[in-house]
């Protein structure tokens, strides 16, 4: 039975052969050196009446070849993606400072400052703006009329009894009133950005904003 070697299918392949392996870092996983000797080490035992079939073994190289390229390009990718969040962040930086819009319904008063934000009206509805604080007390209440569209709002910091509130995070829920239906609506927030950083995974940017804390970059909806 005729044997061959390494070096003999490489260069059928025209590929230079391989003298000197490469460093293995995880010996768990197959080069590409490896799978063509397990290969022709298959080859050189064989049964000799029941030859392996040439489509069975091109089958087998291209799934090798088709797996260890997908497994680079995850990698690549990987790193890719690493190097863009990166980037991001870098550039994110720039933020530091501005206003962006976030939807929540948590606002933070700050002294001597207001919490602002908007909510979306498709039709025209009466809207009133309430306002709580930690014990769940309603402290203001305020009518804004009949809006349509985007609907801007800000609460000064003073409550329905003419005092000033104390600093810290509020509840904010925005109402609107069609007939004799009510709806709840989902009020965005404005807040100043604090630090810029990355995700526990460190992928994706994360704003850490004035009083409200980390908030995911995709969740902003406008920058001021």
């Amino acid at each position: 039975m005729t044997h061959v070697t390494t070096d003999e299918v490489l260069a059928s392949l025209g590929i230079k052969p391989f003298h000197e392996k490469a460093p293995v870092n995880d010996p768990s996983k197959l080069g590409m050196e490896d799978f063509l000797t397990l290969m022709i080490t298959e080859l050189n035992n064989q049964d000799p009446f029941e030859p392996m079939d040439n489509t069975q073994m091109i089958a087998q190289m291209a799934q090798f070849a088709s797996v260890s390229g997908l497994d680079q390009l995850n990698k690549s990718f990987a790193e890719l993606s690493a190097n863009l969040t990166s980037d991001q962040a870098l550039q994110a930086g720039a933020l530091v400072g501005r206003q962006v819009l976030v939807p929540t319904d948590i606002g933070y008063l700050a002294t001597g400052g207001a919490i602002k934000g908007q909510v979306e009206l498709e039709q025209s509805a009466e809207v009133t703006l309430r306002v709580t604080d930690a014990t769940g007390q309603l402290v203001r209440e305020l009518p804004l009329g009949m809006q349509q569209g985007d609907v801007h709002f800000a609460w000064d910091g003073i409550t329905d009894s003419g005092a000033y509130a104390s600093p810290g995070i509020y509840w904010i829920e925005v109402d609107a009133r069609y007939g004799r239906e009510t709806a709840v609506l989902q009020p965005q927030i404005m807040a100043p950005v604090a630090s810029v950083g990355t995700g526990a995974d460190g992928k994706g940017l994360v704003l850490n904003l004035e009083g409200l804390g980390p908030v995911e970059f995709n969740q902003v909806t406008q920058i001021y």
